[in-house]
């Protein structure tokens, strides 16, 4: 998967770029090299997330994802709604925010299938994830849209 930089429809690259992201968190731990800035922010809002907070690096995000996933038996991230997206292109490259809500699916420890929403914001700097922003309502939260 890669980001069509030829494009010059910044919806559809604000779009594509939250896929990414999305299948970066669904186990593709080589996309944080195509994806996130050499240095980057997290901040994350969910209950008992402030271990996200000293992450700053590619290989720090992809071990923590790493972990995430293993301590989440099926985890599943899936873009929903519609994408918020603000870009511009400077010099071919695209610059801004893309705000989407996402679907998080797992079974927990009791063998309960959990589906939780969330809305995360991302800040793109030529061409990379530089800040994101991420909410949900935790392992207590639900979905915004039933089945």
């Amino acid at each position: 998967m890669t980001i069509d930089l030829q494009s010059t429809d910044v919806r559809e690259i604000g779009a594509r770029m939250f896929d990414l992201w999305s299948a970066m968190w669904n186990g593709d731990q080589g996309l944080a090299d195509q994806i996130m800035a050499p240095e980057f922010r997290l901040r994350y809002a969910q209950p008992g997330a402030d271990e996200f907070d000293g992450i700053r690096r590619r290989d720090q995000l992809t071990e923590k994802i790493e972990g995430f996933r293993r301590e989440r038996s099926g985890l599943s991230f899936a873009a929903e709604g519609e994408a918020v997206v603000d870009l511009e292109l400077r010099d071919g490259l695209p610059n801004g925010k893309i705000a989407r809500p996402y679907l998080a699916c797992f079974t927990d420890e009791t063998g309960r299938d959990l589906r939780i929403s969330g809305i995360d914001m991302l800040r793109i700097e030529n061409g990379l994830i530089a800040e994101v922003w991420s909410v949900s309502g935790g392992r207590s939260g639900r979905a915004f849209w039933s089945d």
